[in-house]
């Protein structure tokens, strides 16, 4: 059960980029800043970065021979794993410790390899030069093709940019775990082309020995739409995969380990554990949409990994994506329904820990229900209500944060020839063109993620498995919002005086109102543009906690 995404080259090449390649920018760099002490006369610890040739094209080609894939004459830095440059990985690059002063807070230069480049003196690499090799060795490292537009990179260091992160978060403490980064990947403006991307990126994680997992907390901002952790079903598998940021999925032996629409801590349920070997290779997938006018967004993701020694789970987790691709949604302002039944033959017994719709904007519900010989047997998930548990009095179905449906304890599901489940999504397209299934926010999906586990011994379901950010029982809109927000409790609530809060990504409070006793409330948004956090309490003192994003232009 696979999900397949089209090429999205021709639709997401970024604008306005610069003629010359990407590499051949950095190439400009390195002779400005780093030929005094690595020339071709004198290479100290035999680098040579100005390169030897009849032209400048052999010179790159040269110094880029000498760089890519090319373990350090560094000891210290062989033995830790490093080459000079490691295609997609600037944690694994050599170069980029050296130049890196402070630019990427989470990879640092071990004093046995010595002092930071340009040394000596020798003329500063400011941070959008530095920037440049980052993005560089992050789009694969490649001789040609032109991966990033550098006046998006000078204005987001000139202050016109917003980060998804302030700072980075911290990783897990030693012994307990380690963290994967993703990107930065810059966005255009909203309304510019480039303003929403989708990459991928093959991610080995060169583990000393087969471990269990038992918590994956992934942080993104509000301004993600997506982000998905795939599995190589073998290290052979993944040799056909470049290195780097890419657009195209190109999944062929491919397997699923979480997907998520905002900000989550995956705590799986004691006894359980996925089960990862000691050459696992991942495929992480990452989708953001730029909401801000006029300022270039820096798109990163950051996943703590939490490990305990292999086999001390009594049960495996496992994941599936079930994808209905063959869905049409007419511009006709009607209601559209698909639906899809998954029966497999060869099925079994299965106990469903979590499950979670997913569709785009055009999106008014999702929802599954167990199947038996032909009939819907029993409603088990609705996307519109809090924690995808079905029954709610108000149902509000809000397509960037379709809640997950968490099963305590879990919950036995039969598959067969006449058992299995079967998912329901619901649109009304109200826009220009009919949709099809796709990959961007113009296009539309129907997917529906399982996780389970074989057998149900050994688990302990006290443990908590997730925490609630967004109750979905206060409906905050519009979001993305430009000068004032609606909220609205369910009229079945008996509520008095209730206090609003929005705060920044710091924690800032920067907008505080009291809310007067009625359903709904509208609230102006004198604040800039950019991702905020609300906390609404009502009169009994139960918290209501949210993302809200304000983008003045839609």
């Amino acid at each position: 059960m696979r999900i397949l995404f089209t090429a999205l080259l021709a639709c997401l090449i970024l604008p306005n980029l610069q003629a010359q390649s990407t590499y051949a920018r950095v190439y400009e760099i390195l002779q400005e800043k780093c030929v005094q002490c690595h020339s071709n006369a004198d290479p100290e610890q035999g680098l040579d970065l100005e390169g030897s040739g009849a032209d400048q094209n052999a010179r790159m080609q040269d110094v880029y021979n000498n760089l890519v894939g090319v373990i350090p004459a560094n000891s210290n830095a062989a033995s830790a794993g490093l080459d000079y440059i490691h295609p997609g990985r600037p944690d694994k690059s050599f170069v980029f410790h050296k130049v890196n002063n402070g630019l990427e807070s989470t990879i640092s230069l071990d004093p046995d390899m010595g002092q930071s480049m340009p040394a000596y003196g020798g003329p500063l690499m400011n941070d959008v030069e530095r920037e440049m090799i980052r993005q560089w060795i992050l789009f694969g490292a490649t001789f040609s093709g032109q991966h990033v537009n550098e006046d998006h990179i000078q204005m987001y260091y000139d202050g016109q940019g917003l980060a998804s992160f302030p700072e980075a978060p911290e990783a897990p403490e030693p012994g307990e775990g380690f963290q994967i980064k993703m990107g930065p990947f810059y966005l255009s403006p909203a309304g510019e082309p480039g303003d929403e991307l989708e990459f991928f990126q093959k991610y080995a994680l060169d583990l000393p020995a087969e471990v269990d997992v038992n918590q994956i907390d992934m942080q993104l901002s509000g301004y993600s739409h997506h982000f998905i952790i795939y599995n190589f079903t073998s290290p052979a598998a993944s040799n056909n995969v470049p290195d780097g940021l890419r657009y195209d999925a190109l999944h062929q032996d491919i397997g699923l380990v979480t997907a998520i629409q905002e900000a989550t801590d995956l705590k799986l349920p004691e006894g359980t554990a996925f089960q990862w070997p000691d050459d696992m290779v991942l495929d992480l997938n990452s989708h953001y949409i730029n909401y801000s006018a006029g300022l270039v967004y820096q798109a990163e993701v950051y996943i703590n990994v939490y490990t305990q020694p292999a086999g001390s789970a009594s049960q495996q987790m496992y994941s599936d994506l079930l994808v209905n691709g063959d869905i049409y949604i007419p511009n006709n302002g009607n209601e559209i329904v698909h639906d899809q039944i998954i029966h497999p033959a060869n099925g079994g017994t299965v106990y469903l820990w979590n499950i979670m719709g997913h569709t785009h904007k055009y999106g008014t519900s999702y929802k599954a229900w167990e199947w038996q010989n032909g009939q819907k047997i029993e409603l088990i998930y609705d996307g519109a209500c809090a924690e995808g548990i079905p029954g709610c009095a108000s149902p509000y179905f809000d397509y960037q944060h379709i809640p997950p449906r968490y099963f305590e304890p879990l919950r036995p599901q039969q598959f067969g020839i006449f058992n299995g489940i079967v998912h329901e999504a619901t649109w009304i397209n109200d826009g220009p063109e009919p949709v099809w299934f796709g990959p961007t926010s113009d296009d539309e999906m129907m997917v529906l993620i399982l996780m389970y586990t074989l057998d149900s011994v050994g688990v302990d379901i006290a443990t908590p498995v997730k925490e609630i950010t967004n109750s979905g029982l206060v409906k905050v809109s519009p979001n993305p919002a430009q000068d004032k927000i609606q909220i609205s409790f369910p009229e079945s609530f008996n509520l008095g005086e209730s206090q609003f809060r929005l705060m920044d990504q710091t924690g800032k409070i920067v907008l505080e109102k009291t809310l007067p006793p009625f359903a709904e409330a509208e609230i102006n948004l004198p604040v800039s543009d950019g991702l905020y956090l609300y906390q609404i309490t009502d009169s009994e003192g139960n918290q209501y906690t949210g993302k809200l994003i304000k983008a003045g232009d839609l």
